[in-house]
């Protein structure tokens, strides 16, 4: 439990910690903080008296010392600003002559990441914490021990939901409620028929209306048989957090009904704690993810304070392909939910990981400590085994990049990252987990379509006449090569495969050497062909070409 007051600077260094704010010069100990400002140069400022002010773009020592004097009439407590400091020892005075505490935030995290986790931990003090921020001992945050201990109170096994029905904790006994409470432990998700059944009654509109506790009686669906509810909302001021939900055999006594209004402010304080922590932790994680991945000086700093600086890592990337009709915002959320889920998953897995949603593709730094031919496999088993879990939704699908075995080689692990999952959208693979080693060829060969389309070639040689004479004569030259190539040269599998008779094949094959005047017992010219046929497949045209292989280049002109 904290020995600072609520609200107070040694409170907001203390939860934050070295993970977002050091101090610089100054005391903790400045009283109560009224709010949250942010220096703007070019406007007038209106600070709450003892606001943290944010000195965004504010740099080196003079800059900073002129800012805290001009601070220092609006009784600001704290002033931050982008570490490392410079000048420390000239702004000790400064400090001392204003009384402003000097801040820095830590490289690799964000202003407004800074300003909204600031605004949720002041705004704790509006629900009040008169015995500290525990029920029984219950670490602050631990919503699983909280639940068990409101269990306790109510006799009930109980749930503590977020606002769209989602199970953020639960307590015991479990066993003692009804297949409907079974069904959404299992899920982490209230099924969808009873959330049907509790809005075509009103429940929600009448738990978020009331201050206290509500019975809801069993719904009746099917067969089913469910036990009573009472439910009461999670508030944070103005704003619903959740709610918490009692399975009941028999009814509350008044003692209990109190001791559930009591336990819900409490469960207010434990959620904002809980997304408090885990809000500054992801996103932190995830502006270091990106700081990483871009290289440059920040990298290494960034991997050291992941703590991969000095283990060779890949980089994995997962991509989520639209759906037919599927619209930009619920493509924007699977995206999201996918890459929380990965997040977790390689968490479980190795603890180091670390994951960030970049545009479309959520990248995940991924240790790969030993041989690096090892570590790979073992990243496509982990990354299969993800995709297993997350069900068949289609089109979702991660490439492995390469072993970055420094802190500079991860950018190519990035591209090498995303060179896969442009194969594995190209359709010409059904497999949904691959790494660079297993389609190399593939990405050089679209990239060589890049490359052909950038310089505007079109089809030439060989493949350009036997196109040309197939769309004039319906002859089918390019399938039967395309056959004849595949099996090596043997007539009997190669008509087989195209549902022709050999010596009907024998004739074909002729003449594709004499419309397309192209040698087949020259290794180049077959190679050519082979180059040329695979690239026309990447793109499904015959002609010139665009799109993820670009146009066929001109081969064996």
């Amino acid at each position: 439990m904290s020995t600072h007051p609520a609200r107070s600077l040694g409170r907001v260094l203390e939860d934050f910690g070295s993970t977002l704010l050091d101090l610089v010069h100054g005391a903790a100990d400045v009283g109560e903080i009224g709010g949250v400002g942010i220096h703007d140069p070019h406007d007038e400022q209106h600070y709450p008296p003892h606001a943290i002010v944010l000195g965004v773009g504010v740099q080196g020592a003079e800059p900073t010392a002129a800012l805290l004097r001009r601070l220092a009439p609006y009784r600001v407590a704290a002033l931050v600003v982008r570490g490392p400091v410079d000048g420390v020892e000239e702004l000790e005075p400064v400090v001392a002559e204003t009384g402003i505490a000097l801040l820095a935030l830590t490289r690799g995290a964000s202003w407004s990441q800074l300003a909204a986790m600031l605004r949720t931990l002041l705004a704790e003090g509006d629900i009040g914490e008169a015995a500290g921020p525990t029920l029984g001992g219950v670490p602050s945050g631990d919503l699983f021990a909280l639940a068990n201990a409101i269990a306790t109170l109510l006799d009930a096994p109980v749930t503590i939901e977020d606002r769209r029905s989602r199970i953020l904790a639960f307590s015991g006994r479990q066993d003692e409620a009804d297949p409907p409470r079974v069904a959404s432990i299992l899920a982490r998700q209230v099924p969808e028929r009873y959330l049907r059944i509790h809005e075509e009654h009103g429940v929600f509109k009448e738990l978020y209306r009331s201050e206290g506790p509500i019975y809801i009686p069993p719904p009746t669906l099917d067969d089913e048989v469910a036990l009573p509810r009472m439910a009461i909302a999670v508030r944070a001021g103005d704003e619903i957090l959740g709610s918490v939900w009692a399975a009941l055999r028999k009814p509350l006594t008044p003692e209990r009904e109190q001791a559930f209004r009591e336990a819900a402010k409490l469960v207010a304080l434990h959620m904002l704690r809980f997304r408090a922590g885990t809000d500054a932790e992801h996103r932190l994680r995830a502006d270091l993810v990106t700081t990483a991945l871009e290289g440059g000086a920040g990298a290494v700093d960034a991997l050291a304070r992941l703590g991969l600086v000095n283990e060779p890592t890949l980089v994995m990337a997962l991509g989520v392909e639209p759906g037919p009709d599927e619209d930009h915002a619920h493509l924007t959320a699977e995206r999201q939910r996918l890459a929380g889920a990965l997040a977790v998953h390689l968490t479980a897995v190795q603890p180091r990981s670390a994951v960030a949603l970049l545009g479309d593709v959520a990248y995940a730094l991924f240790p790969a400590a030993g041989d690096a031919a090892h570590a790979r496999e073992r990243a496509l088993d982990v990354a299969a085994n993800f995709l297993r879990r997350t069900g068949d939704r289609a089109g979702v699908v991660v490439g492995i990049g390469s072993v970055a075995q420094e802190p500079a080689a991860l950018v190519r692990s990035r591209a090498n990252a995303d060179r896969v999952l442009r194969v594995l959208f190209s359709g010409g693979t059904a497999r949904r987990v691959a790494s660079i080693a297993d389609v190399y060829v593939d990405a050089l060969l679209i990239e060589l379509g890049d490359l052909a389309l950038a310089h505007r070639d079109e089809l030439a040689g060989p493949l350009a006449r036997l196109t040309a004479y197939d769309a004039k004569h319906n002859a089918h030259l390019v399938e039967t090569l395309r056959a004849w190539l595949d099996a090596f040269g043997d007539v009997i599998t190669a008509s087989a495969s195209v549902f022709v008779h050999p010596n009907t094949f024998r004739y074909r094959i002729r003449r594709v050497a004499e419309v397309g005047q192209l040698d087949l017992q020259d290794p180049s010219a077959r190679f050519a062909a082979m180059l040329q046929l695979r690239l026309m497949s990447l793109t499904g045209r015959g002609g010139e070409t665009s799109g993820a292989g670009g146009p066929t280049a001109e081969a064996n002109g």
